[in-house]
C-alpha cells in the first residue's frame, strides 16, 4: 500500500516527519525472494494522486514495467494493481513510482528487492542499506519546494539530512573478525555518494545486481549515483572496542560521517574467513559488437550549457522559454514531456527502433557541466568504455553514471520488445526533459 505516513526520521528531540510510504515505512518492506521465484505483488493507491511502481533493474515484462501509459495507465487514488513477474537475475534491485517520482520518491516511497543467489557467497551477515537525503525545515518536516528550477537546472534536489533504511544513524555495531555482505541502495532523488570506509578495504562484487570481479574500487571510494546499487564484501579487522567512520565525500565541499562501525568486545575469529567472494553469472545475453546497430544519444541543458534550445511537443523551444515551463534538458536535442510528470499522458516516441535480439552500442556524450546517472530499463548492459578507454571489468549496469563532458559506451542485446525508458535519474533532470525511450520490435 502507498500511502501518507509518520516516521522518525531524525533524533527523538525532533518530531516525526509526515512522508509518502509503503506499509507506513520508509523504506518500504524488504521483498526478498530467490532466483527464479514468481513475485506477486498488488498495489493499492491511498496517495491523493496517481501512482506507479517500478521494479528497478529487474528485467520483466513490458507491461510490468510500471511506467505510466507505456504501455498501462497509472493506478488511481483507491485502486488496485497487481504486478507479476519471475525474477531471472539474482541481486540486488528496489523499487519506487513512475510518476510524478521527482516528489514521490523524494517523500519516501522506495525500498529494497533482493534476489537471493540459488548458491550464495559465504558471509557473517547479509545487511542493506537503503540511502536517501531529505531536504527538512527545522521541525524535521519535509520542504515544499519540489522541483524548484534552481534545482531542476543545477544538479537536482540535494538534501540537508541523510538518512541510512529511513533514520540518521549513529553507529552500526559490527564484531571483530566478521564478514558482511553490505548491499548498498541510493533511492535519493540526486545525491552521488562517495563513501570511504576508513581503516577498512571494501570489495565490490556486484553492481547494479550483477556479479562483477572481485575489486577494490578506485581510491578505496565507493561512488553510488542515483538508482544506482553496488554490493560490497567488508571483513571487520579492527580491534575489539574500535570505532571506524564511513565518511562521504563526493562533494569535496559537504564531506561528512555518514556512520560510525562500532566493534563490541567480543571477537568473532582472529583472521578473515578464507571463502571465496565471487558471485555466479545472471543469465544476460552477451553482446555481439561485430553486428551491433550504433548510436549516439547526446545529453544537453542545464546551466552553464552551450545549449539555446530545443525541440519540445514537435516545436523548436528557445531555452528561455523552456525553462519558464519547467524544462531545462533534452537527449538529442529533444526534450520530452510525459508520462512521469506534471505535462500529462503523452507517450515518448522513442529516440530509435531496435529488432529484437539485435545487439545495439549506445555512444552516450555528455555536453552538460553536471553528472548524469543515465538508466534504461528492460535490460542490463555492459559498459565499454570511457573516453575512448577500455573498461577494466566490463560491468554489467542499469544505471551508468556519466560525468561532466564524458563519452561513455555501452552495449547490450535488444531481447525484451516493448518501449522502454532511457533517462537520467537525478530525478528532477527526468521530470524537466532528460528523458527518452528504446522502441524494440
Amino acid at each position: 500500500m502507498a500511502g501518507p505516513g509518520r516516521i522518525q526520521l531524525v533524533g527523538d528531540e525532533y518530531p516525526e516527519t509526515t512522508v509518502w510510504a509503503y506499509e507506513g515505512r520508509v523504506p518500504g518492506p524488504e521483498i526478498r525472494v530467490r532466483q527464479g521465484d514468481r513475485l506477486r505483488i498488488a498495489v493499492t493507491n491511498r496517495l491523493a494522486e496517481d501512482t506507479t511502481v517500478h521494479w528497478h533493474g529487474i528485467r520483466v515484462p513490458n507491461a510490468m514495467d510500471g511506467v505510466p501509459h507505456m504501455p498501462l495507465p497509472p493506478i488511481a487514488p483507491g485502486e488496485t494493481f497487481t504486478y507479476e513477474f519471475d525474477t531471472v537475475d539474482a541481486g540486488t534491485f528496489w523499487y519506487h513510482p513512475h510518476m510524478r517520482s521527482h516528489e514521490q520518491v523524494g517523500r519516501g516511497l522506495y525500498g529494497p528487492l533482493i534476489v537471493e543467489e540459488r548458491q550464495p557467497i559465504q558471509v557473517d551477515r547479509d545487511i542493506t542499506w537503503v540511502l536517501s537525503d531529505w531536504r527538512l525545515k527545522n521541525d524535521a518536516a519535509v520542504t515544499n519546494d519540489f522541483g524548484n528550477m534552481m534545482d531542476i537546472s543545477h544538479n537536482g534536489r540535494v538534501g540537508n539530512t541523510v538518512t541510512i533504511n529511513g533514520r540518521v544513524l549513529e553507529e552500526m555495531p559490527v564484531q571483530c573478525g566478521e564478514r558482511i555482505r553490505l548491499r548498498l541502495i541510493n533511492a535519493a532523488n540526486a545525491r552521488i555518494f562517495g563513501l570511504r570506509f576508513q581503516g577498512h578495504r571494501p570489495v565490490v562484487v556486484a553492481i547494479d545486481g550483477h556479479p562483477v570481479e572481485p575489486h577494490q574500487p578506485d581510491e578505496d571510494r565507493v561512488v553510488l549515483a542515483p538508482a544506482m546499487r553496488i554490493d560490497l564484501v567488508l571483513d571487520m579487522t579492527g580491534p575489539p572496542g574500535n570505532r571506524a567512520s564511513v565518511v562521504d565525500d563526493f562533494y569535496p565541499d559537504l564531506a561528512y560521517r555518514l556512520v560510525d562501525l562500532s566493534y563490541g568486545s567480543e571477537r568473532l575469529r582472529n583472521r578473515p574467513l578464507d571463502a571465496s567472494v565471487r558471485l555466479l553469472a545472471n543469465p544476460i545475453p552477451e553482446p555481439d559488437l561485430s553486428g551491433a546497430a550504433r548510436h549516439q544519444v547526446t545529453l544537453g541543458g542545464g546551466m552553464m550549457s552551450m545549449m539555446t534550445g530545443a525541440m519540445v511537443d514537435g516545436r523548436m523551444t528557445d531555452m528561455r522559454t523552456m525553462m519558464r515551463s519547467g524544462m531545462a534538458w533534452a537527449i538529442n536535442g529533444v526534450a520530452a514531456s510525459g508520462p512521469d510528470d506534471h505535462h500529462g499522458s503523452h507517450v515518448i516516441d522513442p529516440i530509435f527502433t531496435l529488432e529484437r535480439g539485435r545487439t545495439c552500442v549506445i555512444a552516450m556524450v555528455n555536453e552538460t557541466a553536471w553528472h548524469h546517472p543515465m538508466h534504461l530499463h528492460g535490460h542490463a548492459f555492459r559498459v565499454l568504455s570511457r573516453n575512448g578507454q577500455a573498461t577494466r571489468f566490463k560491468e554489467w549496469q542499469d544505471t551508468v553514471l556519466v560525468a561532466p563532458r564524458e563519452r561513455v559506451e555501452i552495449a547490450f542485446v535488444a531481447d525484451n520488445p516493448g518501449d522502454w525508458m532511457f533517462h537520467c535519474h537525478i530525478l528532477e533532470h527526468q521530470v524537466a526533459g532528460m528523458m527518452s525511450a528504446i522502441r524494440v520490435v
